[in-house]
């Protein structure tokens, strides 16, 4: 039991920041006096290190075998850079801030689920209840954050974060230590050949234009809410709510891997995915469907990220796991994450956070496209679940 919590303290307090930083940061930004694509710009940041860190640190953790040590030096490095925000730098140096710190940051998460489930060894079965505590950490902060700045101005928010970091920085030292061990340079041959296959290609692709499609709701979708009348806490709690829906999903997946093949998951997520999209561009002012919007988190993020572990794991096989799961991160989250959060500032500059949404709708036409004509597993790996 002592192992469990330490674990799962870590993944509360990493997600609590997410959970201060998605839902407010956009709306941080535009009450400092940002333009829409500077705000989008600086947005991209958080995904636009992840097409690097997850490789690096990955492979520092794989050559040295010092995890932990590279956790709390993420954590502490991240935590400093963070505190950038605190001189006011202006654009340009938030942006250096924000290149920073993210770098440090996004190296946390692909070491710690290394460290989690050797440390859980025999007992990997427990994951799930230790990875629901970042879940958990998210909710709770998304909700504190928004009911405390109902009654301060936005820019007490980097100070409403402090504790957050606080709590990472020490997590980071509760985690248990492991002995180091190296790992030794792997032949690439077999990796061409599985990054070669159409299938395989067809799936980075996907959820390339997948990321690309969320960077307008990473990036705008509180100030949309804010526009259309919704307080900090309604905005809030509308992003927790997108968040249960995907932990429900989470509960229930093994059952549609039984029903459902792989392709037919995705395909049915992309078009409810589509669905979501048009919906929050167009009736953002009906409560009751935009709550049914919110829940289709539960397709776009928690049905795909789940078809996608399991595709990689079954695609790549032990030997290249590792380096699937960080072209994973880094294709898709990082480089997809990244250009859409670019692509929606100039939509929305141009013209309006609804024309933002509607553009993600157009990128997950295409998806659907690809994944119909080209998403297949190669033809020795089993179908996930």
């Amino acid at each position: 039991m002592r192992i469990y919590w330490r674990l799962s303290n870590l993944y509360f307090w990493f997600f609590a920041l997410l959970g201060g930083l998605l839902p407010y940061w956009s709306l941080y930004l535009e009450g400092r006096g940002y333009t829409y694509l500077q705000i989008a710009t600086l947005m991209a940041t958080i995904q636009f290190t992840k097409i690097i860190a997850p490789s690096v640190w990955g492979y520092l953790g794989d050559r040295t075998g010092q995890r932990v040590r590279l956790v709390r030096f993420g954590a502490i490095f991240g935590s400093l850079f963070f505190a950038g925000v605190f001189m006011e730098p202006g654009y340009y140096g938030l942006l250096m801030v924000m290149l920073a710190f993210t770098f440090f940051w996004n190296a946390i998460l692909p070491l710690y689920e290394v460290i989690t489930l050797r440390a859980l060894g025999t007992h990997k079965e427990k994951y799930g209840k230790v990875r629901l505590w970042g879940s958990v950490g998210f909710i709770g902060a998304v909700g504190v954050v928004g009911a405390v700045l109902e009654f301060v101005p936005i820019q007490s928010l980097p100070f409403l974060l402090l504790p957050v970091f606080i709590g990472i920085g020490v997590s980071a030292f509760l985690v248990p230590s492991e002995r180091g061990e190296r790992k030794p340079a792997e032949a690439t041959d077999s990796l061409r050949a599985i990054l070669a296959h159409p299938g395989v290609l067809a799936f980075f692709l996907m959820n390339f234009l997948l990321q690309v499609s969320h960077g307008a709701y990473y990036t705008f979708f509180s100030i949309h809410l804010e526009q259309h009348g919704y307080g900090k806490l309604s905005i809030g709690l509308l992003w927790s709510l997108g968040v249960i829906a995907e932990i429900v999903l989470f509960l229930v997946m093994h059952r549609l891997f039984r029903r459902f093949s792989v392709r037919h998951i995705v395909i049915g997520a992309l078009v409810l995915t589509l669905v979501r999209w048009v919906l929050i561009a167009e009736v953002t002012d009906v409560v009751a469907v935009l709550i049914f919007a919110q829940c289709l988190h539960a397709a776009s993020y928690g049905a795909l990220h789940a078809v996608s572990v399991g595709f990689i794991q079954n695609a790549f096989g032990k030997d290249h796991h590792g380096q699937g799961q960080a072209l994973y991160s880094g294709l898709t989250f990082g480089a997809g994450g990244a250009l859409g959060a670019w692509l929606s500032g100039f939509l929305v500059e141009g013209g309006s956070t609804s024309l933002a949404f509607w553009g993600s709708a157009a990128v997950i036409v295409v998806a659907v496209l690809v994944t119909w004509r080209g998403l297949r597993l190669p033809p020795s790996s089993p179908e996930p679940g």
